[in-house]
């Protein structure tokens, strides 16, 4: 009697899954075949707290790693205090006020000025043309003119 009850409750379990695998297996074939889908009424909500919690754990990472960096830059700015290293950036600034401190003085330019009326656009040029008309003799400056 003992076996009879545990093949009739096997039984029942067996038919069980197949009545609801059979009924999943039917709701996603209607699915396939362009039947509606179950939509949850609280779908756009969920959405947004996700997209929330997204944003949320964006900033809470970029503020780790900034925290990370400014401690990484005040053991820079201590290595560099203590062995009298300076940062690329200012060592440039320095270079560019040498620079422009000696040229103050001196009767040479640098070499990035340029001298007024060279290379402006604004200005209007002359044409070769033109310039080689002021040389020309009245006459003939006269006829070229008329075309």
């Amino acid at each position: 009697m003992n076996l009879r009850l545990s093949v009739l409750i096997q039984y029942n379990y067996i038919m069980s899954q197949i009545m609801f695998r059979s009924e999943r297996a039917t709701k996603d074939m209607g699915k396939m075949l362009g039947g509606e889908e179950e939509k949850d009424p609280d779908a756009e909500r969920k959405e947004e707290e996700r997209q929330e919690a997204l944003r949320q754990q964006e900033e809470e990472r970029k503020a780790k790693y900034a925290k990370m960096e400014a401690e990484r830059e005040s053991l820079r700015q201590g290595i560099r205090d203590k062995y009298g290293i300076k940062k690329k950036e200012e060592k440039e600034a320095e270079a560019q006020a040498a620079m422009e401190q000696a040229s103050e003085g001196s009767l040479t330019r640098p070499k990035k000025a340029i001298p007024a009326g060279c290379g402006n656009e604004e200005e209007e040029e002359e044409s070769i043309v033109d310039t080689v008309m002021k040389f020309l003799p009245g006459p003939l400056q006269d006829m070229f003119n008329k075309k």
